[in-house]
């Protein structure tokens, strides 16, 4: 029973068969060696707001909750990078199936100039509009001026981020993943040495205390960069610095990453007012539990980055078999994907049952905060499988162009649903912080709903880049 849930041929039906189908380990090879760097990459994305919250927590439970509310207002400026980058890796894989080196390369041009202005444009926004944005996010007395300090600090560098996040989404649209993971792998170890000496001042530097943690963030990114832009310049380098083609722009190629990214814009957009709303009904519950929460969140934030490595997999061989009008391989290694979801999902639900009072113990010393937190990692856990499994399936659908719908159910799943039953559960219910996160249940099996069905359903096939 369990080979034949895992082999290849009870993946696809044989009518839709388009060629010869690799056995069983080529295939789940292949896509666990684009999978094990993005995976990586994720994770160490993840550290990097993680180790922010755990190097401030020495400070009191308002450091942990002003570096967290910062988290949806910056990733809210941030979203149209997000979605552009969602267009970018989908065009990139489409033309590296297609054989078109060129193409792929004028892509990611395109999108370093258009990321390049508009990250300065959003930057001087996200400075301008930071008490507000922190205000309406839910920051009371106490974590008001060391958020706004963290957040104006962070956004004063956002061109650094939207750059090093462009050339990562190209790099995976061709499957070369460790780039990226190369990159984190830099910024996460500059952050936290940044981190131990700027927080509380050690070996001679001054101690900043939250802005400090701001800046050794924002010093790691730029190293990041520097990575990123690095792998341009070899000559073997599938996309390279000396194919990039003509400076002016390119109206075919910007057509296609908008029309992709345009979709993916107002999915991250729903996104992130989605989780904004969420955030402000557990801000209200006070700053105990908004910091109970924060220290929960990242353990499921780190656990949605193996799904979301696994979706970047999925996303490149998605795209990448499309272009090669292999759409039977496409069906295949979205469905490897969600398998390998699987099977990390039973992992990270072990580890989150059996670690949940040490992992909470590494942001707080205090025994009510840390029993708290005990208790939400166990609803955490029981989400795995259902978050997982719908992050590679959105993950398959934006390879394939199919942004549009994706975005229609994020609107109705994280922008609806899940701050209107946080708002049931947790206020109208009584049931408090652990009632929010009954909210995330529910939001999360919705979305594994609709985007399992609408991947069965082969309509995304027929979309062309």
């Amino acid at each position: 029973m369990i080979r034949r849930f895992f082999s290849v041929h009870t993946l696809i039906k044989p009518p839709l068969i388009r060629g010869e189908l690799p056995d069983s380990r080529s295939a789940y090879s292949a896509a666990f060696k684009i999978a094990a760097p993005a995976v990586s990459e994720m994770v160490l994305m993840s550290l990097v707001g993680m180790i922010d919250t755990v190097m401030v927590g020495g400070l009191g439970a308002y450091a942990i909750a002003a570096v967290g509310l910062t988290n949806q207002p910056r990733f809210l400026f941030m979203a149209l990078f997000f979605a552009m980058n969602v267009g970018v890796t989908a065009v990139v894989s489409r033309r590296k199936g297609e054989g078109n080196r060129s193409g792929a390369n004028v892509c990611l041009f395109q999108s370093i100039l258009i990321t390049g202005a508009m990250s300065v444009a959003v930057g001087i926004l996200a400075v301008a509009l930071s008490g507000q944005m922190l205000l309406l996010a839910g920051a009371k007395d106490d974590a008001i001026l060391p958020a706004t300090q963290y957040f104006q600090i962070v956004s004063s560098f956002m061109p650094v981020t939207a750059l090093t996040m462009a050339v990562n989404a190209a790099q995976r649209g061709v499957g070369n993943t460790s780039i990226a993971f190369r990159s984190s792998v830099s910024a996460n170890l500059v952050n936290m040495t940044m981190n131990y000496l700027l927080i509380e001042g050690r070996f001679g530097f001054p101690r900043l205390e939250v802005r400090g943690a701001a800046i050794a963030t924002v010093i790691g990114n730029c190293v990041g960069l520097l990575i990123a832009l690095l792998s341009l310049i070899p000559k073997d380098s599938y996309l390279n610095f000396r194919l990039f083609g003509k400076l002016s722009p390119d109206i075919p190629t910007i057509t296609s990453i908008s029309r992709i990214g345009g979709n993916a814009v107002v999915e991250q957009i729903f996104l992130r007012v989605g989780f904004m709303l969420y955030a402000r009904v557990i801000a209200d519950l006070g700053t105990s539990a908004f910091a109970a929460h924060q220290i929960s969140m990242q353990m499921l934030g780190l656990t949605f980055t193996i799904g979301d490595g696994l979706a970047v997999a999925c996303s490149s061989l998605v795209g990448q078999n499309l272009g090669k009008k292999r759409p039977d391989l496409s069906i295949i290694y979205g469905k490897i994907g969600q398998r390998l979801a699987l099977c990390a999902s039973a992992v990270m639900f072990s580890v989150a049952i059996l670690s949940r009072y040490a992992f909470a113990g590494m942001f707080t010393d205090d025994p009510a905060l840390i029993e708290v937190c005990a208790g939400i990692l166990i609803i955490m856990a029981v989400i795995q499988p259902f978050q997982t499994s719908q992050v590679v399936m959105a993950g398959s659908l934006r390879g394939a162009g199919d942004t549009r719908f994706v975005a229609i159910t994020m609107l109705f799943t994280v922008a609806i649903m899940r701050p209107l039953c946080g708002y049931l559960f947790a206020v109208t219910f009584g049931w408090g912080l652990a009632g929010a996160w009954y909210a995330i249940l529910v939001d999360q099996i919705l979305r594994l709903y609709l985007l399992q069905k609408r991947f069965g359903g082969g309509k995304w096939i027929g979309i062309n880049l």
